[in-house]
């Protein structure tokens, strides 16, 4: 047996003495710490390029294990249809999440970085995952609209509905290994014109505050021992959400997305920021800075704001993030002076740049911006608290990856029959016959022979809309798992009656069927943000042909998917029945479970419908308030037992 000296085996336990008495020394590693302590700990070891690599967000496309040791990177995202591979798993998913985390571990200090995605009506990315109604739908569910004493009251019996989304959307983004999401859009869209309108719970801001109530959600509920503006996050089966876009995205000039909010301050706080303040209060742990600007100043680039408002006045302790080149478009155009857009940004308080792709080039930037004093080292101290706190509180040190023991929950039963009852709440059935006592709706499930037409009808796509799978959506069926309305309708007729489906028939086809009635369903195209902005608000053709060829010719019910408000008062009269059923996600059942008596339909407007768009912007409370079907408006029918 070999002998070992006595001075090798004391140096030996010196060593081991030494690891031992740095691990102990590692406090913000130990999760029995304060909170604050263990931030203290770790900032203090924290070199200037650690620091500002926490503050960098890139996207998946460009990055690796390698980058995110290398530049120790804080945070990755996927951007509207960046996936690992074309209906890639949740083990896929789970396997890439988990080898950029790795590289992160890998740093000498071993901060995790956090892994984020638009998830804006369910894991919207994600194939086979459970897709709810936009936002437009879900804040037409379960309201109830009066007047008394002359004044709008507002009564809001159950926003647990969304509380329940946002739950059921955690569950599916953990599943895939993903512990961050860009929602709850919670901007007050004053012009349907706007192409993110849907995105927008209603034009009121008192309906956008309750739905507020999906934060808990997807976080969990804040204890009440919490301090007020702290950011929670409850556990691995919860995520942390995004406030998003601070401010006043949603009363741009005529829609126009990224452009200008002229209102004086007042109505800013009045009208767009009240969201921001139930989220603060539930605890929501981070807020996304709009593109748009307020009175001409660019959000991303407004310290009083920002800085100011949100973090000094409202107590906001999470941390900001900037929008996609969020601060490339301080300039006109983007990017013509980056350093200065980056002193800028980062100095008006944003903490996390979503850059996503140009991130050398940033870093180098707010290197010499600090180095030369031009930032100052508290700036960028306060930012990457804010960042580690959020990783601090999510138990991202302690549980760093992600495994697959929430797989199930992707696209699970449970989560579609949610999402169908949201469906089934977000309808608004805004003309049923010609008069109250001779309705067409509910629709006998038994009859000779029905006509189901029109371009969206059949087409899982149109009906999911935006932020689907790909960032603008897509047309057909093949995109994720669903039911389309016409599916839905098959389910649900009398086995004994002949179903017609037709997109676009003439007149004459119409006519010589003698069908007991059609369902024609029709709207807008999908789109996303700028693309989405429209000046004129039509129903995408053919829709309007065959609105006018089918209910000329027999009794009908028009279904419109759209994301807001369209031009429909032409066609109205025409029609026997009319319901606005937004864009209702992959569960398309809960159309048909309603059409046909099910049950009733309770949904009221969150937004004016217009007569013309020469009316806009018009919103309830406006002078000249003159409605086609005014908010609050939603006809009510009663389930039928059978029929």
């Amino acid at each position: 047996m070999a002998r070992v000296s006595i001075p090798l085996i004391g140096l030996l336990l010196l060593c081991c003495w030494a690891a031992m008495a740095q691990a102990v020394s590692m406090k913000y590693k130990d999760p029995k710490q304060p909170l604050n302590t263990r931030i203290k700990d770790l900032m203090k070891r924290m070199t200037l390029e650690e620091k500002i690599g926490q503050m960098v967000q890139i996207e998946r496309g460009v990055a690796s294990a390698d980058v995110m040791k290398n530049y120790f990177i804080g945070s990755v995202l996927s951007g509207g249809g960046s996936v690992p591979s074309a209906k890639a798993s949740a083990e896929v998913w789970i396997n890439l999440v988990n080898t950029l985390q790795k590289g992160s571990l890998s740093t000498r200090l071993g901060i995790p970085m956090i892994y984020g995605i638009d998830a804006v009506h369910g894991h919207n990315n994600v194939y086979k995952a459970t897709l709810f109604p936009h936002n437009v739908g879900l804040g037409a569910t379960r309201q109830v609209v009066f007047l008394a004493f002359d004044k709008l009251i507002l009564c809001l019996r159950d926003p647990g509905l969304v509380k329940q989304i946002g739950a059921a959307t955690a569950l599916e983004v953990r599943a895939t290994g993903i512990p961050y999401v860009f929602a709850p859009c919670i901007a007050v869209c004053r012009d349907p014109r706007w192409g993110r309108c849907y995105e927008s719970y209603s034009e009121d801001p008192k309906i956008v505050q309750a739905m507020t109530e999906i934060i808990p959600g997807l976080q969990g509920d804040m204890p009440k021992s919490f301090q007020k503006g702290a950011p929670f996050v409850a556990g691995k089966e919860k995520v942390a959400a995004c406030a998003k876009h601070f401010v006043g995205d949603g009363g741009t000039t005529k829609g126009i997305n990224e452009n200008n909010t002229v209102i004086d301050r007042h109505g800013l706080l009045s009208i767009h920021m009240p969201g921001y303040y139930n989220s603060i209060h539930k605890g929501v742990a981070t807020i996304m800075v709009s593109y748009s600007s307020w009175n001409g100043k660019k959000m991303h680039a407004n310290h009083d704001l920002v800085t100011g408002f949100l973090k000094d006045t409202l107590r906001f302790r999470g941390f900001v993030i900037s929008d996609w080149e969020g601060i490339d478009r301080i300039t006109s155009p983007p990017g013509a002076n980056y350093s200065y857009s980056v002193e800028a940004g980062v100095s008006a308080g944003i903490d996390m740049v979503m850059i996503p792709n140009n991130y050398k080039t940033f870093i180098d930037d707010l290197t010499f911006l600090v180095k030369n004093n031009i930032i100052p080292m508290t700036r960028i101290d306060d930012a990457v608290k804010r960042i580690l706190r959020v990783k601090f509180v999510m138990g991202l040190f302690e549980n760093p990856l992600a495994d697959l023991s929430l797989v199930h929950h992707l696209g699970s039963q449970e989560h579609r029959e949610l999402a169908r009852k949201a469906v089934r709440k977000s309808l608004v059935l805004l003309k049923n016959g010609e008069a109250a006592d001779k309705p067409l709706l509910p629709l006998p499930k038994k009859a000779p022979k029905i006509l189901v037409a029109g371009s969206h009808a059949d087409n899982l796509g149109y009906q999911c809309g935006g932020w689907t799978i790909e960032w603008q959506g897509l047309s057909g069926n093949d995109l994720t798992s669903g039911t389309t309305i016409l599916t839905a309708i098959k389910n649900t007729v009398d086995p004994t009656t002949q179903l017609i489906y037709s997109e676009n028939p003439d007149v004459e086809f119409v006519k010589s069927n003698k069908f007991s009635y059609a369902i024609v369903v029709v709207g807008e195209h999908p789109y996303a943000e700028t693309f989405g902005d429209s000046l004129n608000l039509t129903i995408s053709e053919p829709g309007p042909s065959t609105i006018t060829n089918v209910c000329g010719a027999v009794k009908c019910v028009v279904v419109v998917i759209s994301g807001r408000p369209v031009v429909i008062q032409p066609y109205v009269a025409s029609m026997d029945a009319l319901v606005a059923a937004w864009l209702p996600g992959t569960e398309g059942q809960g159309v048909a479970d309603v059409l046909f008596g099910d049950y009733g339909f309770t949904g009221k407007l969150a937004r004016t419908w217009f007569k013309t768009v020469d009316q806009l912007p018009m919103n309830v409370g406006d002078p000249h308030y003159d409605p086609l079907f005014p908010f609050g408006f939603g006809l009510t029918t009663k389930p039928t037992k059978s029929n």
